[in-house]
């Protein structure tokens, strides 16, 4: 019951596209009366060059483009409240979606301050237009950052954490695993099974018709030796189980105490069938010590 958009989406991101996901979605909805019965979730952008998504001005987490975003959102979705509002990622310069992989860099720039966002939306939960707010694609440091500075003036207390999470990107556990349990901030984990990467159907080139890879491209992330080695190696211990590579991929990340949500998607009902299916695996101790010796060969090769 609980579905993930964003202010952004769809993907790949077009400025004649942009904010398509949240009217289906609220469309959808409203056709069905189950406003009540579900949780929307949606998010603003951070920093982008992505200027028609401010109206051709630069894009930042400043509070009167936030602002600017909420108001846009619930009108897609068609709804006077949304249940979960997250910072699609920071305002800051950081490594994420698979950049700068030669390592952290310090980018002393300006940012919106963490309490200016923070103070932003707290007027916006009292206006009753937000209920929870979160992050997405943040670090350890901007997560805790966040949480100090709710903690120190009263402010809102990020609920939840959207980041990348697989078998072949598995950095949330470094840092930010110990915060989502220490803290109760849990993770909604995406790209469970790496844009389809991990079904093993890319394997060796290939780009199946109608596919992600054939469609759009956009899979540098995974495009990596260590990572094609690493997949064939998890595609072959799914099957030596007895397992769909893809059910094993979704269960992997669903058994993992501090994955409060495992986002998903399908395009066809065979696909939502095997990610159901996968609620069915055991999660054995054998079948955990087989995918962690492929870890510890290959260790996070799809950053």
């Amino acid at each position: 019951n609980f579905y993930d958009t964003a202010e952004m989406y769809t993907i790949p991101p077009r400025p004649e596209t942009q904010g398509n996901s949240e009217r289906i979605l609220g469309q959808w909805v409203k056709d069905r009366g189950i406003r009540d019965k579900v949780v929307l979730a949606s998010k603003v952008a951070g920093r982008s060059t992505m200027t028609y998504l401010r109206d051709g001005n630069d894009v930042r987490l400043a509070p009167s483009q936030i602002r600017l975003a909420i108001e846009r959102s619930l009108e897609n979705l068609q709804t006077d409240c949304i249940d979960l509002y997250q910072l699609h990622w920071p305002d800051r310069t950081v490594p994420i979606f698979g950049g700068d992989r030669k390592g952290y860099r310090h980018y002393p720039e300006d940012y919106t301050g963490y309490e200016e966002v923070l103070r932003c939306l707290e007027d916006i939960r009292a206006e009753g237009k937000v209920r929870h707010f979160g992050l997405s694609n943040e670090t350890s440091y901007g997560t805790m950052k966040y949480l100090t500075v709710a903690e120190k003036y009263g402010l809102p207390r990020m609920a939840s954490i959207q980041n990348c999470y697989n078998l072949v990107n598995r950095y949330f556990e470094y840092g930010l695993s110990e915060i989502a349990m220490e803290e109760q901030v849990g993770l909604l984990a995406y790209s469970p099974i790496a844009q389809g990467v991990l079904t093993g159907k890319y394997l060796d080139g290939k780009a199946p018709s109608g596919s992600r890879k054939e469609l759009f491209g956009r899979m540098d992330r995974y495009d990596t030796a260590s990572g094609q080695e690493a997949v064939r190696a998890y595609v072959q211990i799914a099957r030596d189980f007895g397992h769909d590579p893809a059910a094993l991929a979704m269960q992997f990340v669903t058994t993992r105490p501090w994955v409060t949500s495992n986002i998903f998607g399908a395009s066809s009902m065979e696909q939502l069938d095997t990610i159901f299916a996968s609620l069915d695996i055991e999660w054995t101790d054998e079948l955990g010590k087989a995918v962690n010796a492929i870890h510890e060969k290959y260790p996070n090769p799809c950053p």
